[in-house]
């Protein structure tokens, strides 16, 4: 069980992930600074310096904790479930969480602000160096559910690599439709149609991927 600190520490870093978020889309990043979002979570910024090092940090940290909880979500899922339905499952389950409902498309006016927010050259290069920095951790949860050393053989990683894609492209392709469409529809499209053709080696009997 976690204990009363670390709960404490996780809901002051939710919180400043939020605030970092919500002010973002309603002022633009670029009118946003770290003491309007310390003051937004009802904190220092000497307290924000402990949890993130800049803004951009903050709006995508949300993408780390994704992928942790996708990684969690992977390992206690049925161990007789094959891959692609257990990392399908696994994959959404984050975004399903936080979008509450996952039948009902965003607003338009929404979109727009995370379209312009998608936008700023900053906040995509932090967001590339997040997604390099954790889909190691996805790789080893793969490799543990498949047997295949990430180490040894490159199968882990491409599956941890190819799932990120299908997730990302779900999203840009949510972030351009017109009329909007629900996110956790097309994402699961999207790793099904993945699926489809990147077969499991340890259901279909091929040993092209093992040592």
């Amino acid at each position: 069980m976690t204990g009363l600190r670390e709960r404490k520490k996780r809901a002051t870093r939710d919180a400043l992930m939020t605030a970092a978020l919500r002010l973002a889309l309603e002022r633009g990043l670029e009118n946003v600074r770290v003491e309007d979002i310390a003051a937004a979570a009802g904190v220092s910024p000497r307290t924000y310096n402990n949890y993130f090092a800049s803004k951009y940090e903050a709006i995508t940290a949300r993408h780390t904790d994704r992928v942790r909880a996708s990684v969690a979500a992977l390992r206690a899922r049925p161990p007789d479930e094959p891959l692609w339905d257990a990392l399908t499952e696994a994959m959404v389950r984050p975004w399903a969480e936080h979008a509450g409902t996952t039948d009902t498309p965003p607003s338009p006016e929404l979109l727009a602000a995370i379209r312009m927010l998608n936008d700023e050259p900053a906040l995509r290069a932090e967001s590339v160096r997040v997604a390099f920095a954790v889909s190691g951790e996805l790789a080893a949860a793969v490799g543990e559910r498949t047997g295949i050393d990430p180490g040894r053989d490159p199968y882990p990683s491409l599956v941890a690599v190819t799932a990120a894609a299908a997730v990302q492209a779900g999203v840009a392709h949510w972030l351009r439709s017109d009329p909007p469409v629900p996110l956790v529809p097309l994402l699961r499209d999207c790793l099904r149609a993945l699926a489809s053709g990147l077969a499991d080696p340890t259901r279909e009997g091929d040993d092209s991927w093992t040592s």
